[in-house]
């Protein structure tokens, strides 16, 4: 979209945008999908988890267009196809002599051209391409609604067992010996993984979820070692990059779920160059020096790292 012509202070450029309603629904689910996805990334990196965020946000691709034949609502065929991927990565990989990557790479593809072929064969009035790459600026009041849900039950989930999952990220082993249940820990984050893609597809679509599960958690293990404050920074990061690029959305009239991972891509690359310990620069800077033991709380230290989530 194109300003109201003249000279624009910055007062403008941030409450013109506000004069609508779908600005201010896009702004706002935007805001909520950055926040559960940039949580639950801060697990995905520790894990190492991010070619199976790639598969479940393609997987659902299925789901969400018989949803839309059946008349359904779009979250509840994402939803299935989403636990339908996990299900099935795991069956594979557990029952036959096919490695985990590999079985995650047929899951997620045949779903996701089956997906595509769905597209391509049921006739509609609506571009269903926006499933692909994102709607944003089309949400409903409804779809609002339906996000905020969601995401209230994913945060709420992440955050009663974030103890759990933390120990379950940094020692599996420690995890089990504890008595907790791995098996439970790992179906609950495939499955907060599942529901955190239904969230974000309005925003960026199939194709860019991925980037908003990795990217935020990236960023944030790049500018600290304790891992209370990756929960923090990760969604000061991604809501930042939420709001600034729905804004240039608006200004420069361009597709706001892309400029959204952009902005999130930018942000991630001035860290990785730039980050006072952990960046590039500086890591050149001290290669030299001594390598010094990481101090009590962070990262590399599994026990303190749990308690610190809990803080």
């Amino acid at each position: 979209m194109s300003g109201t012509g003249g000279d624009l202070t910055i007062l403008d450029l941030v409450l013109e945008p506000l004069q609508y309603d779908f600005m201010i629904r896009a702004l706002t689910t935007t805001v909520i999908a950055a926040v559960l996805c940039s949580v639950l990334s801060c697990w995905l990196v520790l894990i190492g988890w991010s070619l199976m965020g790639d598969a479940v946000s393609h997987a659902v691709l299925p789901g969400v267009v018989l949803a839309y034949i059946l008349g359904i609502p779009f979250a509840i065929g994402a939803l299935v196809f989403g636990l339908l991927a996990v299900v099935g990565i795991g069956t594979i990989s557990a029952t036959s002599r096919v490695k985990e990557d590999a079985a995650i790479g047929i899951v997620f593809s045949t779903l996701f051209a089956l997906g595509l072929v769905l597209i391509s064969v049921t006739p509609s009035q609506t571009d269903l391409n926006h499933i692909i790459f994102g709607n944003i600026l089309g949400v409903s009041s409804t779809d609002l609604l339906q996000v905020g849900g969601l995401a209230a039950i994913g945060l709420a989930l992440l955050l009663l067992k974030r103890r759990d999952l933390t120990l379950y990220a940094f020692d599996p082993i420690q995890c089990h010996a504890l008595g907790i249940s791995t098996r439970w820990l790992r179906a609950l984050l495939l499955g907060m993984l599942a529901l955190t893609s239904v969230v974000s597809l309005q925003v960026v679509g199939v194709v860019l979820v991925v980037a908003m599960l990795i990217i935020p958690g990236a960023t944030a293990y790049l500018l600290t070692d304790r891992f209370s404050r990756m929960l923090l920074i990760a969604p000061v990061v991604s809501v930042t990059c939420a709001v600034v690029g729905i804004y240039l959305s608006y200004w420069i009239d361009a597709a706001s779920g892309g400029l959204v991972v952009v902005t999130q891509g930018l942000i991630f690359v001035t860290v990785y160059l730039l980050s006072p310990r952990h960046g590039l620069l500086s890591q050149l800077r001290t290669s030299r020096r001594p390598v010094e033991t990481p101090a009590s709380g962070e990262i590399p230290t599994p026990a303190s790292a749990v308690g610190e989530s809990s803080a």
